[in-house]
């Protein structure tokens, strides 16, 4: 009986931690204070087919516009990256509340990007269309993305200051509200 309540706590918590948390410490993916995973991935609204790539120039010179490049995001200025799944209505809403802020006065000067993980061209253009999007959003046809940033669970959230260093990791529902992940925007623009 014992066994069976701590089991039950355990995974109660690993629930919470994983909904509630901002810092993300303790999961997987790319550890505050170090460099976001860099990556080119076809954009949703583009004519560009395939997988991404995992290993891209981080110059205009050999870039595709057709793709997000985060690299050369990262070098414009503050970066708030979003990780979702088409279909999940919680996931959408990250997408939605990042494009509000986008044209928010308080969070101007952070760059805005999304992918759509283990997702095809097809659902990732439908859902930017069904939604209004602007920001880029790409997607991650084979999963190779998600992997980088061990994206296994949404809403998640990457905010990385200008250069790629992350700041943060914000998991869970908490940070689909337009005040709450401003305040965060707000405080990456004063920092990074």
């Amino acid at each position: 009986m014992v066994g069976v309540l701590a089991a039950v706590l355990v995974v109660g918590f690993l629930v919470y931690a994983l909904t509630h948390h901002s810092s993300g410490a303790g999961t997987p993916g790319v550890a505050v204070g170090q460099r976001l995973r860099y990556f080119s991935a076809p954009l949703a609204t583009s004519d560009l087919n395939g997988d991404a790539n995992l290993s891209p120039p981080c110059t205009r010179a050999h870039h595709d516009p057709r793709a997000l490049n985060v690299c050369l995001l990262a070098r414009r200025g503050p970066l708030v990256l979003g990780f979702f799944v088409p279909g999940s209505q919680a996931c959408e809403r990250e997408v939605s509340t990042m494009q509000a802020l986008a044209s928010e006065p308080l969070t101007w000067g952070a760059q805005y990007a999304a992918v759509a993980v283990n997702t095809g061209h097809a659902a990732a253009a439908k859902a930017v269309r069904r939604h209004g999007w602007t920001i880029p959003v790409a997607y991650d046809a084979d999963g190779g993305v998600g992997g980088l940033y061990g994206v296994t669970a949404c809403p998640l959230l990457e905010l990385s200051y200008r250069g790629g260093t992350v700041a943060q990791r914000l998991i869970g529902e908490h940070w689909l509200s337009e005040s709450a992940l401003s305040a965060e925007v707000q405080t990456l623009l004063r920092h990074g």
